[in-house]
């Protein structure tokens, strides 16, 4: 009879720390636990009483990979608590800036953690150095794709990592729109290998099917980030503001980040780049829908891997979709939308590369932060991740023990998940005497 204690302490290739436990007896799964194990930060705590123009760059320190996703996240929640509409040109100025983060993260995730298990190797230094080889071709591929990812957020914002020039209100200086030709040059020239990418992992072998319900962040008019009503694929909708409600919290006392399911069902759910292509592929860049149709004729999709797929799609949208706004936007000077503080509450809520993120404020009368919550993708999909692994261990326990570590760890990585932003939102219980 087959029975072990499998436990991995620290998962490679992911942002952040996580660790597994499986406890397995005459053959059957007894327990199963997905650990988030990186210490608790307290940034939703820190910018209390700070005032709110102050609070989206500090608090986009959250994650180093994807602050501008916090950034941008933080200033929608602010500029709704105190009645600020953006203009048109900087909604589009920052769907620019998120282009380049989606380009730049989704291109690290697939190229440095995936791209090993695509080739059956342990790492991309074991990828041979030699022209002609699949591996060596990706590789250089993906720092071209990275470095324009990086480079349109730095022409946008001033940094590809906590970018100082959006803010509340708009945006403290404007880009030179004399570098727009060089960056649409740039961005058609990594089609050809983006589209490779694609190519090559949709060839990823590794299957996990497991009927689960999707959640997203759902615009009418255009595949989007950044605005729109949250959706799921039974079909229930909300609106930003009430996006909270969709969710229950669950305390995992073994883990140090909060778990969420459906208030209504309690069901468990996917947030990420598998539930936008699953929910939305109709809505695509138009060019991407051509070029990329034989893969998304794959979705909607539920096997896990195609996580992997989905953000190799997302990144040649974002290419032709930056290409089209630069083609046409035409700049004028514009100074960030400033008015009196006022006490509100505000709620931003976009699409981060690894699905699903929640910022709420409230303020008071002088502008301050009276209260500030985080919900993470991370931490919204760790019971799903959860739940695969115990799927997956329940039906392959006729492998050995080295085979089931390393397809649990493909598992996870499969979800892009960035511990480092889920430990950041645990509840806490002050207790003062």
């Amino acid at each position: 009879m087959h029975t072990a204690d499998i436990t991995i302490e620290n998962i490679t290739k992911i942002e952040g720390t996580a660790g597994l436990k499986v406890k397995i007896v005459d053959d059957k799964v007894v327990d199963l636990k997905f650990m988030i194990k990186d210490y608790r930060r307290f940034y939703a705590k820190a910018v209390e009483g700070k005032p709110f123009v102050a609070v989206p760059s500090f608090i986009s320190r959250i994650c180093g990979t994807c602050s501008i996703a916090h950034l941008l996240c933080s200033i929608e929640a602010i500029e709704k608590s105190q009645g600020i509409i953006p203009s048109d040109q900087t909604k589009l100025l920052r769907r620019l800036t998120y282009n380049g983060l989606m380009i730049r993260d989704h291109a690290l995730h697939l190229y440095f953690f995936v791209l090993p298990d695509l080739l059956g190797i342990d790492s991309i230094l074991d990828i041979p150095d030699e022209d002609g080889n699949l591996g060596h071709q990706l590789l250089h591929d993906s720092f071209d794709i990275k470095e324009v990812g990086s480079d349109l957020s730095v022409m946008i914002s001033g940094a590809a990592i906590h970018a100082p020039l959006p803010t509340v209100g708009g945006f403290l200086k404007m880009p030179d729109p004399s570098l727009f030709p060089t960056m649409i040059d740039r961005l058609e020239k990594i089609r050809v290998q983006v589209l490779r990418g694609i190519e090559a992992f949709s060839k990823m072998p590794d299957v996990l099917v497991r009927n689960s319900d999707y959640l997203c962040l759902k615009n009418s008019d255009h595949y989007d980030f950044l605005e729109g009503n949250i959706v799921n694929s039974s079909g229930r909708i909300t609106t930003e503001e009430h996006f909270h409600d969709f969710l229950h919290s669950v305390i995992i006392p073994y883990s140090q980040s909060e778990g969420y399911i459906f208030s209504d069902t309690h069901d468990d759910y996917l947030v990420g780049a598998l539930a936008r292509i699953n929910l939305e592929k109709e809505l695509l860049n138009q060019r991407t829908k051509t070029d990329a149709a034989k893969y998304l004729d794959i979705f909607p999709s539920n096997n896990v891997y195609h996580n992997n797929l989905a953000q190799a799609i997302e990144i040649l949208n974002c290419v032709d979709d930056s290409i089209e706004i630069l083609k046409s936007i035409k700049l004028v000077e514009e100074k960030p939308i400033t008015q009196p503080p006022k006490a509100g509450v505000g709620v931003g809520v976009v699409e981060a590369p690894r699905g699903t993120l929640y910022h709420h404020v409230e303020t008071d009368s002088k502008g301050r932060i009276k209260n500030y919550d985080v919900i993470v993708p991370t931490a919204q999909n760790q019971i799903n991740i959860e739940n695969d692994l115990k799927k997956y261990f329940g039906a392959n326990l006729d492998k050995d023990e080295q085979t089931l570590k390393l397809n649990a760890e493909k598992i996870i990585r499969a979800y892009d998940p960035c511990m480092s932003c889920a430990t950041n939102f645990l509840k806490i219980k002050w207790i003062r005497s």
